[in-house]
């Protein structure tokens, strides 16, 4: 038998015949966090949450004894690791120095969970070590945080940082992986981090941000969460927050650093002295006194004399320690005249990938080798510390390294090699993005997409979907540098192919830039049909993922302008339909009404059937129910779900699945708002089991939540119980706290009294 807190508590529970609701308003602890310990997501509450439970239950004896030892075992676990791309990178265990700068980021985590949660910002110089530091104190204070410890580089000093948006989706789906549907709102979206934040012991590195705008969505309010800050920048607009300024390490540090770097080093004298020398000429950094430390331990038959010595030549050091941003170059020198000539290469085309990191596929591609020889070369790198490997096969350089590399990448290859390394790069990064978005398209399954490079084994939709996620900052970045040389044919067929993957990744922050480069490249082509056909994708970029119902009824209509100069019939009506539903968001259905009428006569001239099917009818049918026509928006439903269902006007399988069960539930609600139970019910209790209905969580909650209204009404209160209890489940599993609220009012209504009639709460259509 599972012995694990949740599982007992849940047991526990059922014993009395209690509910979740009926525990929380018994002891006081909310209905989210007895789920979340239900379900194993929170593992160690506080000791009065514990009890609190307990005496709601009215546990004694053995009973109680044993959830209070489960949920000690669960504080007592080993800290959760962070997977993919949070994981903390590599400790570095001769870390030497910040004794005092330690002590005091570990007195932060000293305060009460009800407290407002400890947030310090690590700033510095390039150079100064202020990841090392907090990724250093982070692991060594790893026991005090149970529920894992995560690092995020924001890449504040690249042109495009990471989105905040993308942050709070990763920090989500890690802490709870239940939530599968997150808002498309930042505001709503830092909201929800955090409340889940606020139930964990946890610390976030946030490494290298850009701003203050960046950063702050992603603090939380309260609760035992550590969030360590680092930046170059002061980020003075940020406010209740701790601050650490980080300066180069003392002298007695430095030299302390390069004597445990240095193997054997001598005790005194003249190589003492050179020590000291050596740290002066690295600036006392610690990235500068790291490299040069591996240098003298790889070259035993060197002295601390004749390094120094080297360093202190100005020919020699350049105009690195002496030009701010470049005052390691020296140390990166030195390093790189240790690698092998294959290395050396990989080494200084790393610097042309087009994202801030790479995996083992793109070296390959930039180094002109074998998978295995490449591998070697990068070990090498990641050796001598000149690339950072922080998380499984991803390989990035330091900025300043990367700036080192480029310089001697012009320095050692002529112009044309290097151009055209930097194009086959960045034409594989696009080759392989097309041949895995074109995976997702209706017909796919008939003729399997075609690419010419199978390093990156796309094999399957799930490949392709890892790939496209795992490679998202590279082939992006691959998509700019394509369209600022313009390449603009290339820029639209890359977009095109991220047509119907974009569906699947909603969440993800740069979808309309995506299609704002490839509405402009069409148009740069003068291609009307291409113009059209991108600008509707922009339309529903703005309406779907940034909620912008202006943008997107724009693109709409410039959409349709172009179409009409192309003669696109076709496109015509993709942009009548987009613009019908950005007028139906912004509440506008008498707009709306007849754009989706005239969309869907456009779409069955030209035989679109996604169009037709998947898309004008139901906004056309929902245009209809909200002008006061239910009776004309139910016949549109239904000859939705007739044409979804009729292999001979169905569109693609995959659409056509989405569609049946989209139009069963369509069906259904309309039935409840006319109060037709028996209706509603018959429609919607085979619509519920169908297999698609599985795959879209929310529409299934809105079907069970409907059907327990229904039942309700007719009387059949342990039915309806059972559904809305269900539909609570799923809404707790998405995530969805306002449809939770809704909807637990049409639970309580199943009470002894359930008289009370109220609206259909918890069932509005997305």
């Amino acid at each position: 038998m599972d012995s694990s807190l949740g599982a007992l508590l849940r047991r526990l529970r059922h014993a009395t015949h209690m509910t979740i609701e009926e525990l929380s308003n018994a002891s006081g602890v909310s209905v989210r966090a007895i789920g979340n310990l239900e379900r194993g997501e929170s593992l160690g509450p506080q000791r009065a949450t514990v009890i609190a439970l307990a005496d709601a239950l009215r546990l004694t004896g053995d009973c109680r004894d044993e959830l209070l030892r489960a949920a000690r075992a669960g504080q007592r676990r080993n800290p959760a690791p962070a997977p993919r791309l949070m994981a903390m990178p590599r400790a570095v265990p001769d870390f030497t120095g910040r004794g005092q700068e330690v002590d005091w980021l570990a007195s932060l985590t000293d305060g009460s969970p009800d407290e407002p949660a400890p947030i310090v910002v690590i700033s510095g110089q390039p150079g100064v070590g202020k990841t090392s530091l907090a990724v250093h104190a982070v692991s060594k204070l790893s026991h005090r945080f149970p529920d894992g410890y995560f690092f995020v580089d924001l890449r504040g000093l690249e042109a495009r940082p990471l989105d905040p948006g993308v942050v709070l989706e990763r920090l989500i789906r890690t802490l709870a992986p239940t939530h599968n549907r997150l808002p498309l709102d930042l505001g709503d979206r830092a909201a929800l981090y955090r409340s889940v934040a606020a139930e964990r012991r946890i610390a976030v590195v946030l490494d290298n941000a850009a701003d203050e705008a960046q950063v702050r969505p992603l603090l939380p309010a309260t609760g035992a969460v550590l969030t360590v800050i680092t930046s170059r920048r002061l980020l003075t607009g940020l406010e209740g927050v701790a601050r650490l300024p980080l300066p180069p390490l003392p002298d007695v540090e430095a030299r302390d650093l390069l004597e445990h770097l240095i193997p054997d080093p001598p005790a005194a004298g003249r190589a003492t002295d050179a020590i000291s020398r050596l740290a002066h000429s690295c600036g006392n950094l610690p990235l500068a006194l790291r490299i040069v430390g591996n240098r003298m331990a790889s070259r035993p038959d060197w002295s601390p004399n004749r390094l120094a010595t080297r360093l202190e030549d100005e020919e020699r050091r350049l105009d690195a320690l002496t030009a701010g941003d470049l005052e390691v170059t020296a140390a990166f020198e030195l390093s790189y005249t240790q690698l092998s000539g294959a290395a050396q290469q990989l080494f200084r085309r790393l610097s042309l990938m087009p994202g801030p990191h790479c995996g083992l596929q793109l070296a390959s591609v930039l180094g002109g080798l074998p998978d295995a020889d490449t591998e070697d070369a990068l070990d090498e790198l990641v050796e001598l510390g000149l690339v950072q490997s922080g998380f499984t096969a991803r390989y990035r350089l330091h900025d300043l390294i990367r700036i080192f590399a480029r310089r001697r990448l012009e320095q050692e290859e002529p112009e044309d090699e290097r151009a055209a390394v930097e194009t086959q790069a960045v034409d594989w990064l696009l080759d392989t993005a097309i041949a895995a978005g074109r995976w997702f398209e209706p017909d796919y399954y008939k003729t399997l997409p075609k690419h010419r490079d199978d390093r990156a084994q796309l094999d399957s939709p799930e490949a392709a979907q890892q790939w496209l996620m795992t490679e998202a900052d590279g082939w992006l970045a691959a998509l700019e540098l394509v369209a600022a040389t313009g390449r603009w044919q290339r820029v639209v067929d890359v977009a095109e192919a991220m047509h119907w993957f974009s569906d699947r990744w909603v969440h993800w922050g740069y979808w309309p830039r995506v299609f704002t480069l490839s509405s402009n490249a069409a148009a740069e082509l003068a291609d009307h049909t291409a113009a059209a056909t991108h600008l509707n994708y922009l339309s529903w970029a703005h309406n779907t993922c940034l909620g912008d119902t202006a943008g997107a009824s724009d693109c709409a209509r410039r959409a349709h302008a172009e179409a009409v100069i192309a003669g696109d019939l076709r496109q015509q009506a993709w942009a009548d339909s987009y613009l019908a539903v950005a007028l139906l968001k912004a509440g506008d259905a008498h707009g709306a009404l007849p754009l989706a009428a005239r969309a869907m006569q456009g779409f069955r001239t030209v035989n679109d059937r996604e169009g037709m099917v998947m898309h004008a009818l139901s906004t056309l049918g929902r245009a209809l129910e909200r002008t006061g026509k239910p009776d004309e928006a139910l016949r549109a439903y239904r000859h939705r779900l007739t044409l979804a269902s009729d292999p001979a006007t169905a569109p693609s399988p995959v659409i056509a699945g989405m569609t049946r069960v989209s139009a069963a539930r369509d069906i259904g609600l309309l039935h409840i708002t006319q109060g037709r139970w028996r209706e509603a019910i018959e429609t919607l209790e085979p619509a519920v089991a169908w297999e698609p209905a599985s795959n879209i969580p929310q529409w299934q909650a809105q079907m069970y939540a409907a059907l327990g209204r229904a039942r309700r009404e007719l009387g059949q209160t342990e039915e309806a119980l059972a559904d809305v209890d269900y539909a609570i489940a799923i809404y707790q599993q998405i995530g969805d706290d306002n449809a939770i609220k809704a909807i637990q009012a049409l639970r309580n209504g199943l009470g002894p009294d359930p008289s009370t009639r109220r609206t259909p709460l918890g069932l509005s259509r997305s």
